[in-house]
């Protein structure tokens, strides 16, 4: 009887402990792309052109036009992939844009300055006292949508980033 007991317990455990987790997983269709409209301040995850999800995004402090150089406060425009992903990230998780392009280094450097870099999709919008456009430049949903955006979204995938 006590052995039954303890194998309930620990499978109470088990069960428990993954409900905390940030790390989810994702079995449905693979998302072919994702869609920032900064307009809009909307984010698509797409799958051969049928929205799969759809996203409020916050965007950097000055989100008009494209980012140019370090420190502009813009968030990029333009076509780029994700390229990398960080579970440890200050902003809950993250998955990286491949921001700047050869074009945005040309562009940057032409005028002797950098182009920034470490733009990401990641967590921490949607807490009190935050500016509705708050990032350095990034894409930022809530820890809970990132969540499941770090699930779907797989590295290599495009990322079209509009006006």
């Amino acid at each position: 009887m006590w052995v039954v007991r303890i194998a309930l317990v620990l499978a109470m455990a088990v069960g428990l402990s993954a409900c905390g987790s940030k790390f989810r997983t994702y079995t449905g269709p693979e998302v072919t792309s994702v869609q920032v409209h900064k307009a809009d301040r909307k984010m698509y995850l797409l799958h051969h052109g049928r929205v799969l999800k759809s996203y409020d995004v916050d965007l950097g402090f000055a989100p008009q036009g494209h980012k140019q150089f370090d420190g502009d406060g813009k968030t990029p425009e333009g076509t780029y992939f994700i390229d990398r992903r960080n579970p440890y990230s200050a902003f809950h998780l993250s998955i990286g844009i491949s921001y700047p392009s050869m074009a945005d280094r040309a562009f940057a450097e032409a005028q002797g300055k950098s182009p920034g870099g470490d733009i990401f999709i990641h967590g921490g919008s949607g807490k009190k006292g935050r500016p509705d456009d708050w990032t350095a430049g990034c894409i930022a949903v809530t820890d809970r949508e990132i969540e499941d955006v770090y699930a779907m979204v797989r590295d290599g995938t495009v990322v079209h980033i509009l006006p």
